[in-house]
């Protein structure tokens, strides 16, 4: 997707022009679901002309032009783009990155980091590398795109652009990205040498259908965060992470470089570990952060890192895809902490909001396995979204981490994480879900283009759908609240437990059921499309079972069906909730409904937020169903 797509020529001579800015600014508001900010249209106003006339002047004006290129998959948006075909034919991708600055300096605490406008921003040439490698790839199956990039930062004078050359000469990958500043596209500069030093010599038009060709591929897949996981802890140079992903590694990193300075106390007493929160919601990063930071730590000399998470799938997904090398290392975290941690040791706690806390039975004191774990280590990371807790023996809360870590005097930093990377990117749809499961908000008809979202009529549409996507290739799951029984056994064949009966368009009742997925923690021989439970996400036949919150939590696919059962339903302008038809008797059934409901909301704001590419709401109460059919299209 992208705001505008023209001939570099064509496009620099209405540049300028309001209307040009007016059509821009609908465009990005039919792509995204809003309007874009007054900072960013001035942005483009200050920015868009510039560069367009520095690529006539070069001579480029019949090459192609992209500006507010999104990459499919990801939040992140590119500023610009110029498309050409390299003397061998390649079609070749100039990724340019836009900057205002006129200042701008180090980050005192953070390496690869500046200051600017009261910000803490990474190197342009840094941010530019990851929109080019994630290019290279995945454009295309990471084939048949050459990728390049470019930083212009127009109003930089020669003394700031040195200083920023000088920090990316350091050996890293930022050197490989040019940095140009306001003497460097002076008028005076010749034709050819504009062209080179804008990483677009030798380029010409490139055939229309390449260029469509181009935006319309498949890129290789992002729905398989674990897979890039696998990839980047076993091979780190070839994975980067995008924008505000990589700022919060970088911050962690640079946590851990403090707490190891002053590991050893002058007056002989013992502190307690440092805490490091990253929040965020579904999809912004927070397991491939702990995955790169993990790779990052087991190259470091000296550490003795681990990876945790309380979920037992998730654990067995990573443990799987990292072979024999992730035995001991990464773990799952219940009621004890791992051996072997010293004070040596960092330990990354990805979905810390499903910590067994038991928050019943604690009383007011902090939760005793995790204040010892942070008395045991050098640095405790924390990767947390509060809205993901999903049941009363569980959760943490940013407020309860912070005053514990300043009442014993640990060592505490926050990072925010709010560009999300799952549902196609789109910021638009997880704000629209996060509203319909709040406690008291209503959400706008969905309108957005970002993202495929609609409303199944019934429970066979909706498994049509699903069915239909895998027909094709791609990874498609239902999810439903536990509103049925589960008393299978561990051994196919597995009983049809969820069932629903409806009334068709003719008054006549109709029949619907599947099972939920296999209890078993293992594949059972013999049944090769009955995946084991932590693997219904991932493995061949998962979209034959239905899935619940404890299967899906932590997972993704991409394409979603989310049923919601009678124990959330709609009335008036409220949520109600009726724990009695829960079937988890263990955790929820006996709660009281005012409690229930914060459960249960969050539970299907997870279920919905799990697929990349779109997602399909069904609710088995006629009234909820109706009331969503008021906010979303038919499917």
């Amino acid at each position: 997707m992208y705001v505008h797509r023209g001939v570099i020529g064509d496009v620099a001579r209405r540049a300028a022009q309001s209307a040009f800015i007016d059509e821009c600014t609908k465009r990005f508001e039919a792509l995204h679901g809003a309007e874009p900010g007054p900072q960013e249209i001035a942005s483009w106003q200050r920015s868009w002309p510039v560069l367009l006339d520095a690529l006539v002047r070069a001579g480029l004006g019949d090459l192609d032009v992209l500006l507010e290129l999104s990459l499919p998959g990801t939040g992140e948006r590119v500023d610009a783009a110029v498309v050409g075909q390299d003397a061998d034919g390649t079609l070749t991708v100039v990724v340019v990155e836009l900057k205002q600055w006129t200042w701008a300096r180090p980050s005192p605490g953070l390496s690869a980091s500046l200051e600017v406008g009261g910000r803490t921003v990474p190197h342009p040439a840094r941010q530019v590398g990851g929109y080019v490698h994630y290019l290279r790839d995945w454009a295309d199956g990471g084939s048949g795109v050459r990728a390049k990039g470019t930083v212009v930062l127009h109003n930089a004078p020669a003394d700031l652009i040195d200083r920023l050359r000088g920090m990316a000469s350091a050996g890293g990958p930022s050197a490989e990205f040019p940095l140009l500043g306001r003497d460097d596209l002076a008028s005076s500069v010749p034709p050819e040498e504009l062209a080179r030093r804008l990483g677009c010599a030798g380029l010409r038009p490139a055939p229309q259908d390449a260029v469509d060709r181009f935006l319309e591929g498949r890129h290789r897949p992002s729905e398989r965060v674990l897979e890039r996981l696998a990839a980047n802890i076993e091979s780190r140079r070839h994975f980067f992470l995008i924008g505000e992903q990589d700022r919060a590694r970088l911050a962690i990193l640079d946590a851990v470089k403090q707490a190891a300075a002053h590991r050893t106390p002058t007056d002989g007493q013992s502190r307690p570990g440092a805490m490091v929160l990253v929040t965020g919601g579904p999809g912004t990063g927070k397991t491939a952060i702990a995955a790169r930071v993990m790779g990052d730590l087991c190259g470091t000399a000296g550490s003795n890192p681990r990876l945790l998470t309380p979920s037992g799938t998730l654990t067995r997904q990573l443990q799987r895809l990292l072979s024999e090398d992730a035995r001991g290392l990464v773990a799952t975290f219940k009621n004890k902490n791992p051996g072997g941690l010293d004070k040596s040791s960092v330990v990354l706690l990805d979905e810390a909001h499903r910590a067994a806390t038991y928050p019943d039975q604690r009383g007011p004191g902090f939760p005793i396995v995790l204040r010892k774990l942070l008395e045991q280590v050098a640095v405790l990371v924390l990767f947390l979204d509060e809205r993901q807790i999903v049941r009363p023996t569980e959760g943490l809360k940013a407020d309860e981490l912070e005053h514990h870590a300043h009442a014993t005097g640990a060592a505490f930093r926050r990072i925010d994480l709010d560009t999300q990377f799952r549902c196609n990117g789109s910021q638009a749809y997880h704000h629209w879900v996060d509203t319909l499961f709040s406690e008291t908000d209503t959400p706008p008809p969905w309108s957005g283009s970002s993202y495929d979202l609609a409303l199944a009529d019934d429970p066979n549409t909706l498994a049509s759908w699903i069915d239909g996507h895998t027909a094709r290739g791609h990874s498609a799951r239902i999810t439903a609240g536990f509103c049925w029984p589960w008393n299978a056994t561990d051994v196919p064949p597995l009983e049809p437990e969820v069932a629903i009966r409806w009334h068709g368009p003719d008054h006549d009742e109709r029949s619907w059921a599947r099972p939920w997925n296999l209890r078993s923690e293992q594949p059972v021989p013999g049944f090769p499309d009955v995946p084991a439970r932590p693997y219904w996400a991932t493995d061949r036949g998962g979209h034959d079972q239905v899935g619940c919150i404890y299967t899906a939590q932590g997972l993704e696919y991409a394409f979603g069906a989310v049923i919601l059962g009678p124990d959330l339903v709609r009335r008036r302008d409220r949520w109600q909730a009726h724990p009695e038809a829960s079937h988890d008797a263990r955790q929820l059934r006996t709660l009281p409904p005012e409690r229930y409901r914060f459960y249960a909301r969050n539970t299907y704001r997870v279920l919905a937020t799990r697929a990349t590419r779109g997602t399909r709401l069904y609710s088995t109460d006629p009234e909820t169903q109706a009331y969503l059919a008021s906010l979303l299209p038919g499917s």
